[in-house]
This record gives C-alpha cells, sequence and structure tokens, in this order.
C-alpha cells in the first residue's frame, strides 16, 4: 500500500497569496463590468451572502463592489430579474447563488417539502394555500397582501405576518423564488416560471454535492481544509473527508502545512501552488465583515493574523473596533479596521472610528498607508451614495 504523501509546508504568506488570488482580490478589475461581471463574480465565488444590516451599503453590493470597482446596483438587479443568472438560496446563510448551480441545491428543497422547515413549523395549510394561490396568479410582494391577522413572533426575527411566514417556507421549498428585489422587498414568483421551465431540473446525488462544495472552496479558497470545505455544514463533513482522501491518492490534491496551523490539515491543487505574482502593495480593498475573506474567523485568523470582532450585537461600552467595523485589505495585508456609517440624509460616509491593526500599527511608512486608504475611502463613499 502506497504511504500517503507528507505535507508540502508553505508559509502563512504564501497561503495569503493563493487565497487572495482565489478571491480574485489581488487584481483591479478581474471580471469587468455589468450584469455579466455580476454573473461571472457569483458564479467564481460560488455564493455572495445576503444580509439586512444597511448601516453602510448591504453586505451583498459591498462584496460585488470588492471585486466589480465599476459595479452598480442595478447589474445584480439585471442578472437576477433579468438575466436570470443568479438566484437566492441558503448556502451557509441567505445568498445569491449561481443558476447554473440551482440543481445542487435541490435535494435540500425536497426535504423542506417533506419535512418541513423548523423555522416556519408554525406555518398553517391554509397560510401555504392562500400565497399560492395569489403567486399562481401573478408575482407577488408581502405588501400586495393586505388580508393577514397578525400574530405574536416565536423568535426575534420571525414576521408577524402569516402570509410573510407562508411565503417564506415555499421559497425553501423551491415552490417560489425571488425574482425581483428592491432594497430588501422581495418579489416572489413560481420557480418554473421565472425560469421559463415546464419543470424543474433533475437534483443533483449525494455524492455530487459532495464534489460541488470541494470544487467550489477549491476555486475560491485555494488552500482548504475541513472546516472550510464544511463551513456550519459538519454533517458533510465525513464525505468531503473522503473524497479529499481519494483525490490525494489519484495525485489530484496536494497536503499542505500552513505554518501556524498546528495539526489542522490543508490540501491544494498543484496549480493554485504554483507562485504567482503578489497584489500590488497599493491596491486597497475596505472589506464587508460579511466578506468570504472575512466570515470564516478562524481561517481569517490564522493566515492574516487578524482576529474581526463583529461588535453589532455587543453593548457600545464593551466594543473595541466599533459597531460595524470593516477590515482594510492594502495589498496582502490587513493594516486597520474602518467603522464607518453613512449618512444618506447628509449625503456623507462618516467616520466613526480608525484602529490600525497588524502591519498598521508600525509607525514606519503609516502616513503612505493613510493617503491610499483615504483615496479608497474617497470611491467608497461614492459607491455607497449613488444611486
Amino acid at each position: 500500500m502506497s504511504r500517503a504523501p507528507k505535507p508540502l509546508p508553505i508559509t502563512t504568506t504564501q497561503a495569503r497569496q493563493i487565497w487572495l488570488h482565489a478571491q480574485r482580490l489581488d487584481e483591479r478589475a478581474p471580471f469587468g463590468d455589468g450584469a455579466q461581471a455580476v454573473a461571472d463574480a457569483v458564479a467564481h465565488l460560488g455564493y455572495v451572502q445576503i444580509d439586512t444590516i444597511n448601516v453602510i451599503e448591504r453586505c451583498h453590493h459591498h462584496i460585488l463592489f470588492n471585486r466589480i470597482p465599476s459595479y452598480r446596483r442595478a447589474d445584480l438587479r439585471h442578472a437576477q430579474s433579468v438575466d436570470k443568472s443568479v438566484f437566492e438560496y441558503w448556502t451557509h446563510a441567505l445568498s445569491y447563488v449561481p443558476a447554473g448551480d440551482l440543481r445542487f441545491f435541490l435535494p435540500a428543497m425536497r426535504e423542506h417539502r417533506r419535512e418541513g422547515h423548523k423555522w416556519f413549523a408554525s406555518v398553517k395549510p391554509a397560510d401555504t394555500r392562500k400565497v399560492m394561490r395569489l403567486v399562481r396568479a401573478g408575482p407577488l410582494t408581502i405588501r400586495d397582501i393586505e388580508d393577514d391577522v397578525l400574530t405574536e413572533k416565536e423568535h426575534l426575527w420571525q414576521s408577524r405576518k402569516p402570509s410573510k411566514r407562508a411565503l417564506q417556507l415555499a421559497f425553501y421549498t423551491g415552490a417560489v423564488t425571488v425574482s425581483e428585489r428592491q432594497g430588501m422587498l422581495k418579489t416572489y414568483e413560481l420557480m418554473t416560471r421565472h425560469f421559463g421551465w415546464d419543470k424543474l431540473p433533475k437534483p443533483a446525488s449525494a455524492r455530487d454535492i459532495t464534489a460541488y462544495l470541494l470544487d467550489r472552496a477549491l476555486r475560491s479558497q485555494g488552500v482548504v481544509s475541513l472546516d472550510s470545505v464544511c463551513h456550519l455544514d459538519a454533517p458533510r463533513k465525513p464525505a468531503v473527508a473522503a473524497l479529499i482522501a481519494s483525490r490525494v491518492r489519484r495525485g489530484e490534491l496536494v497536503p499542505v502545512a500552513i505554518e501556524s496551523a498546528g495539526k489542522q490539515e490543508h490540501w491544494a491543487l498543484p496549480a493554485a501552488l504554483e507562485p504567482g505574482e503578489r497584489a500590488p502593495p497599493d491596491l486597497v480593498h475596505i472589506l464587508s465583515p460579511f466578506d468570504p475573506l472575512i466570515i470564516q474567523r478562524k481561517r481569517t485568523n490564522l493566515i492574516f493574523g487578524y482576529n474581526h470582532l463583529f461588535e453589532a450585537y455587543v453593548p457600545k461600552a464593551k466594543r473595541k473596533l466599533g459597531y460595524f467595523a470593516l477590515p482594510v485589505l492594502v495589498g496582502d495585508e490587513i493594516v486597520a479596521a474602518l467603522d464607518l456609517k453613512t449618512d444618506r440624509q447628509a449625503k456623507k460616509l462618516l467616520m466613526q472610528k480608525w484602529t490600525w491593526v497588524g502591519e498598521g500599527k508600525k509607525t514606519v511608512g503609516r502616513k503612505e498607508l493613510k493617503r491610499v486608504i483615504e483615496e479608497e475611502l474617497d470611491r467608497f463613499e461614492k459607491f455607497q451614495l449613488a444611486e
């Protein structure tokens, strides 16, 4: 029996460069512009998280802006509602996903149809029949339903409107999809009618889904661990681990040992380990706390030496970085965290707090570092206030 290959040692700097390239944050305009750029970015990343917090622009727009310098919100609306190249569904959170990947989510939709959804256990069959009757007559938003009798919430994020919960359950079962968004107001449409299908595609097998999750992670992360592939999806770890082992035996994946990672195993495609160019030292990205580079906190800390604190739900007196701090990437280092707020009425971006971190704590070169960050802040403010 052949012995398992010895892991290839790589530095955190090398791991950082591989990850930045996989995230396309080492280039100025990797996807071009327009709705096609949105489709290409979502297809490459695998998903773009959606979030409701709007102290600055919501994270789905923010994430795309960091990879498409000319990004306009209308480009995402076009991709979702006209080209239909992206759709909304749950990954580790509610996200925009490539429409070409829909078959990998159909088994989850089928499971929710068969077994229900724990978040919507209180939805009554009569409410489901009502909203489905309405949506069959044409696309609708929750504002189009006026005869709800409000109920008490079962948890903080739940709606008091029975029709809204019924629509959300229909979304998770795949009966309807979100065909359009105006801000956070969603228009629901029959899934088949939205895509122009007579019936849904054939669902992916469990084996295909395992391969999909691994391939998605390798494409968007470069160097992966079992935790990073199965982020918030621990039940899939045994199947993913078996597939990784199989690919290592075939020489398709290379085990790597990142310094300071201890016993945590990592793997990469051979091509990802080939030397590449470093990100331009003056390339600046003001990142969302929900950006794929930040959302897996332990991974970001391992590879960038930066432990991001999301403090929106922390009492003000206990905050260190601020209510909605945004990590700042300059070249291949996270050097600051900026707590920003968009004052849309006064048409300005407010600086609540500036915290230097990592290499940014050093005084040498800080004047130039501050200059390039402030240049990007000007561009970021224009994006915040546009449209």
